[in-house]
């Protein structure tokens, strides 16, 4: 069970006060950390771009503690939306809807679009609430790499580029939220979350799956992302052990997540048995990456995780982190094995 923390009103008023002036705050969200700025104040909003490394025409999400304020950001909410906000906001959903005319380029990555989410954690709400405004935040991480779960991925990344860090605990999704535009009468699923298609369907009918051309940018849009530094491999289920057993001969390092324990200890392989259960593996997912990225390996081998639609975002995040191949990896080519 996740621990739910909520922040003093000292620890508010300083995120407050930090927003106001122009800085940036990290803070939980059910996702994962993100780092935020004031929605409302380009230069502060530049700074996460800064801090992050991330490319300027890649979209932040909005924050929002209420659907009541989707006027003052959206310039046209369509009927679904609205459906789909009384289901599932507060909660892990991000909808991309035209952008009204006071959203600055900065946050939209210069669409014509703003993304927006009600996000449900206690800390993320006290937090909007205070502040009185819209909350720019991708994840609290580099650019790229591996999302934020705890309070101490924040600090060990960004360090002093935050001005103030507010301490949660664990989130309790540990993915990124699922992201869906709205196309003229359509909606597209952009990114897979814990709120599932199936679900979204069950609210307003038909729903497309995947960006096409007309598409907006989204976060976690590109090939590569939520990677580690270590080179990343996507293993079928059946040859992990036979992999790491491979790859470790002549005291290679190999790091190993795996839904068992390995058939045999290995001498110089680091497992972590990280369980069959979905929501328990996306819950550490990036946890248990981090941890394996520290171990000193050469290469991280992950086993491939089942078909399904529980296992959807997570398969998601895999695939692209083994996409990202590191400048010390030689192979030249994408780390996803048949």
């Amino acid at each position: 069970m996740v621990r739910v923390v909520r922040a003093t009103q000292v620890e508010i008023e300083a995120a407050v006060q930090a927003l106001r002036d122009g800085e940036l705050v990290a803070f939980p969200t059910e996702t994962v950390y993100g780092l935020g700025a004031n929605a409302q104040n380009p230069a502060a909003v530049r700074k996460i771009f800064e801090a992050k490394g991330r490319p300027s025409n890649h979209p932040v999400i909005v924050h929002l503690d209420s659907p009541r304020y989707l006027h003052r950001w959206v310039r046209e909410v369509p009927q679904t939306a609205m459906s789909l906000a009384e289901r599932f906001w507060p909660g892990p959903l991000t909808m991309v809807m035209p952008r009204a005319a006071n959203v600055h380029d900065v946050v939209t990555g210069g669409q014509d679009t703003v993304a927006i989410r009600v996000p449900s954690h206690p800390m993320a709400q006290q937090l909007l609430t205070a502040f009185g405004g819209g909350i720019a935040a991708p994840s609290a991480n580099r650019f790229g790499r591996l999302s934020p779960t705890r309070a101490e991925h924040v600090r060990e990344e960004l360090g002093e580029r935050v001005k103030v860090i507010l301490d949660g605990g664990e989130c309790q999704i540990g993915l990124e939220s699922t992201i869906i535009a709205f196309q003229g009468q359509s909606v597209r699923l952009l990114r897979p979350g814990a709120i599932t298609a199936a679900q979204i369907r069950q609210v307003i009918g038909e729903l497309l799956i995947g960006a096409d051309v007309e598409s907006p940018r989204v976060p976690g849009g590109t090939p590569s992302h939520y990677a580690p530094v270590t080179p990343m491999t996507i293993v079928p289920s059946g040859e992990i052990d036979a992999r790491a057993e491979a790859l470790s001969e002549g005291g290679r390092r190999v790091a190993v997540l795996a839904q068992r324990l390995p058939l045999k200890g290995h001498k110089y392989v680091t497992w972590i048995n990280a369980g069959r259960r979905p929501e328990q593996y996306g819950h550490d997912l990036y946890a248990n990456l981090r941890t394996l990225d520290k171990a000193g390996c050469q290469r991280i081998l992950v086993q491939d995780v089942p078909e399904g639609e529980r296992w959807t975002a997570i398969r998601d995040r895999l695939l692209r982190a083994a996409a990202s191949v590191s400048e010390s990896d030689d192979s030249g080519a994408m780390a996803v094995l048949p």
